[in-house]
């Protein structure tokens, strides 16, 4: 236990935060001090042909240990945080034996992790919780998959008595930013499949995740003076209110759920002038995905027309798909990932994903990549939270699929 709280606060220790607004590999400067560190650990552990190429992006490989030829498998996770809330001097906490009770976070800004809000807190009454201070994300999204691959293959290393095939481990930058597959060099890789840490809750197990497109929506009006406005100003604030307004209401992140899409703002900012809308559209479902933006196209188009000028200029960009297409033709390797949870006594949560991965842009390059839990909740915010056995019983999940790889296929 102790050996995986250290390895994975080292990492947490370190920003990462990437920066949707930057197009270079990677977004930030700041994710190669952990790329850096990642490098050299997987050399010092005895990992094979460790890279770390111009674009941040890690490979190495552990050979094979047994005569016969079986399928190489990977592994996958991304080093970067999100940008939607900050990741840097992060305070990690340590509640050894949690109670079942409110944990105080920070006591001086009243930041309370409340399993009255956050439910799930009570699957893990007795087990040791890590957390921040309530002022910075922790970064288990995805630092904790890091930690749970790295300590597999040393474990692995360590016990050669456990029999495997080569295993390939690759960590990603700006995965947070939807780019985290964008220079991944599949060839290279070179693994018949992977599988992506980046889960949550202990146990699950997800081959499905939302298709998902990013708009922009720009809103140009006319500011004069306010005492001589009427007949002359266009306040582009309020024509952004009347945009927001015809989406439907309830269909956000917030009042959704399973495989029910949403239109979510994630960022506006404007003035009388110009106001822009950052939203991104989900849906499962393909057809209904094309439905969500052309619906959204036809509001900013409905309201050009009520105005007599298009003021309201939208950009859609597709950004991922549902891998669901591509895993189903080899639901194989869906089967092993149960298969080793069910031996190591988890029970397996198999649902679609209310997001993406960096499997699903892998899954489409060729590399089918479904995803396992990492064990953290409540990414992205204050109130991230990750339980130490998740993340122990994630290393073994780890271990177990690469036996059973190789009992299977020798």
């Amino acid at each position: 236990m102790q050996k995986i709280i250290d390895r994975f606060i080292k990492y947490i220790s370190i920003d990462t935060q990437s920066d949707p607004n930057n197009p270079a590999f990677p977004s930030t400067e700041k994710q190669w001090n952990l790329a850096n560190l990642l490098f050299k650990e997987l050399q010092e552990i005895g990992m094979h042909d460790v890279s770390l190429d111009e674009n941040a992006y890690i490979m190495a490989t552990l050979p094979s240990n047994i005569d016969v030829k079986v399928p190489t498998i990977g592994f996958i996770a991304h080093f970067d945080t999100s940008p939607d809330f900050t990741a840097t001097n992060v305070k990690p906490q340590i509640h050894k034996n949690y109670d079942g009770k409110d944990i105080i976070l920070n006591k001086e800004e009243n930041i309370i992790l409340s399993p009255d809000y956050f439910e799930d807190l009570l699957l893990y009454k007795g087990q040791t919780i890590i957390t921040t201070d309530g002022t910075t994300l922790l970064g288990a999204d995805d630092k904790a998959g890091i930690a749970e691959i790295i300590t597999a293959m040393e474990h692995l290393i360590q016990h050669p008595k456990i029999k495997h095939g080569i295993i390939k481990v690759g960590f990603t930058p700006d995965e947070e930013v939807g780019k985290g597959a964008h220079k991944f060099d599949v060839k290279k890789f070179n693994a018949d499949w992977a599988y992506t840490i980046d889960g949550s809750e202990i146990g699950e197990l997800e081959y499905e995740n939302f298709n998902a497109a990013g708009a922009k929506v720009t809103i140009k009006g006319k500011i004069v003076h306010p005492g001589y406005a009427k007949g002359k100003m266009i306040n582009s604030m309020l024509i952004a209110s009347d945009f927001i307004k015809r989406l439907p209401r309830n269909e956000i992140p917030q009042e959704t759920e399973g495989y029910e899409g949403f239109f979510h703002l994630c960022d506006l900012k404007g003035n009388v002038e110009k106001t822009e809308l950052e939203y991104i559209i989900r849906d499962h479902d393909m057809d209904l995905f094309k439905q969500r933006r052309a619906q959204f196209q036809e509001v900013a188009n409905s309201m050009n027309k009520e105005l007599g000028s298009d003021l309201i200029q939208v950009e859609i960009n597709d950004q991922y798909y549902n891998m669901r297409k591509k895993i189903e033709p080899v639901m194989h390797i869906v089967d092993i990932a149960e298969e080793a949870m069910k031996e190591l006594g988890i029970k397996p949560l198999i649902k679609a994903i209310r997001g993406g991965t960096d499997g699903s842009q892998l899954s489409y390059m060729g590399l089918p990549c479904p995803n396992i839990f990492a064990g953290g909740h409540n990414f992205h915010g204050r109130y991230e939270y990750v339980p130490v056995e998740s993340m122990q019983k994630a290393t073994e999940v780890i271990v177990k699929i690469a036996e059973l790889t190789a009992k299977k296929y020798s």
